[in-house]
């Protein structure tokens, strides 16, 4: 089974983790994934083991139970990084975003670093999965050697904004100079059957703004989106998550395929299309999506 179809990714919110109130907040919030963060918006430095500590006890509280917790770590040329997953490989941490990811040996790195703390503290050895970000114009050309440097990775996230600025480019309303990078980091991620994760929406107040880049999400092939505002998850789920239609539909499609080979029959016919073994894999991704969902509520 593809590693990523254990996890729900439609919505993987960044919470700062040094901040109580956005804390309290998040474990009363439906994001699926919630990214605790230790890197950019964990300032000053004395605030990151502030927020390593929050992290421990929220989690052996039980405070994010219903959630799958990512924290953002520092990356490898931080001087943080050794202490963010030496205290944070514990049980309720399903994994670690991993920012900065250059190249797949960043993430072989940190893989190997994991690998020895699991077997110091007896766990299974790939317990903690990876989330690598993708952030710069060299990131996006390796992006398949990113989705392949470590079993542990189950989706990489795209960050458009150091994008832009590495590229020197500017980004516009019309998303043109981020476009060619969404399109290779999401065939990046399904060639190697990892959960495409799309950019932040930055204009956070703009829903209607947000309804176009997720319709353009979905038409790329992403999963799932990296959240800023809790008030966009609504709209974040609504299109990462399968309609009733949907729903309906693949349901009738594996039945008519399912008829079709009890007879003998090749293919089956919907709606004067032949059903093929892509549509009934699609159709079966559609329903495992929507039975997690459920799992969810």
């Amino acid at each position: 089974m593809n590693q990523s179809s254990e996890f729900l990714l439609r919505s993987l919110l960044f919470v700062p983790a040094h901040n109580d109130r956005l804390l309290d907040s998040a474990a009363r919030l439906n994001a699926d994934v919630l990214l605790l963060d230790l890197e950019d918006s964990v300032q000053p430095v004395e605030n990151k083991q502030i927020a390593r500590n929050k992290i421990i006890e929220r989690v052996q509280r039980g405070d994010f139970a219903k959630h799958h917790v990512f924290p953002r770590i520092n990356d490898r040329e931080s001087g943080h990084l050794l202490k963010d997953v030496t205290s944070l490989a514990i049980p309720g941490i399903a994994g670690f975003m991993y920012p900065k990811a250059k190249k797949g040996e960043d993430i072989y790195f940190i893989d190997k670093l994991l690998e020895t703390i699991e077997f110091e503290k007896n766990l299974p050895i790939g317990t903690f999965k990876l989330i690598p970000l993708i952030e710069t114009t060299g990131a996006v050309l390796n992006a398949q050697d990113i989705c392949t440097a470590s079993k542990r990775v189950i989706a990489i996230a795209f960050g458009c904004e150091d994008f832009v600025s590495d590229l020197q480019g500017v980004h516009d309303a019309e998303g043109q100079s981020i476009f060619s990078a969404r399109a290779i980091i999401a065939m990046a991620a399904r060639a190697n059957n990892v959960a495409p994760i799309d950019t932040v929406h930055i204009k956070v107040h703009d829903l209607e703004d947000l309804e176009k880049n997720l319709i353009l999400a979905k038409k790329l092939g992403y999963e799932g989106m990296l959240v800023l505002n809790p008030k966009e998850l609504p709209l974040v789920h609504q299109y990462f998550s399968p309609s009733e239609q949907d729903v309906a539909d693949a349901k009738e499609m594996l039945t008519l395929f399912e008829e079709a080979q009890l007879n003998n029959q090749g293919v089956a016919v919907k709606n004067g299309k032949f059903i093929g073994p892509p549509m009934v894999l699609g159709a079966k991704k559609v329903l495992e999506k929507h039975n997690r969902i459920l799992q969810r509520i």
